[in-house]
């Protein structure tokens, strides 16, 4: 958040600003998810760009490893399982509105850092 009140280029920023409908896969059902951004930024053009950003644990963005049917595994599955939908109606729903989705893990965040 520090970020988009202190970078010139963000034109506006909100957090949770809104839903995206889904269908998930546990239960077939019709959710509401609300990515963590949406950014407006001034390109080096003038023109604006929109993101709706994700921001997550590395080690949700990627398939569980194989291994015994714990529940700890089990639930990792499933919240991996659920996260792709989310993003799969992020992305249907970005590409529909002009906006570009972007999921964000601490190894973008913190790559400043190194």
């Amino acid at each position: 958040m520090r970020y988009c009140d202190e970078t010139s280029a963000v034109v506006h920023w909100a957090s949770e600003e809104f839903f995206i409908p889904y269908v998930s896969p546990l239960d077939g059902r019709i959710h509401r998810y609300f990515p963590d951004f949406l950014l407006e930024v001034r390109t080096s053009d003038g023109g604006i760009k929109k993101f709706v950003i994700e921001i997550k644990p590395h080690a949700q963005t990627k398939v569980p490893e194989p291994r015994r049917k714990t529940k700890k595994f089990l639930a990792e599955v499933a919240t991996f399982a659920v996260n792709q939908a989310k993003w799969q109606a992020a992305k249907e729903f970005c590409d529909k509105q002009k906006m570009a989705f972007l999921v964000i893990t601490e190894k973008e965040l913190f790559q400043r850092l190194k």
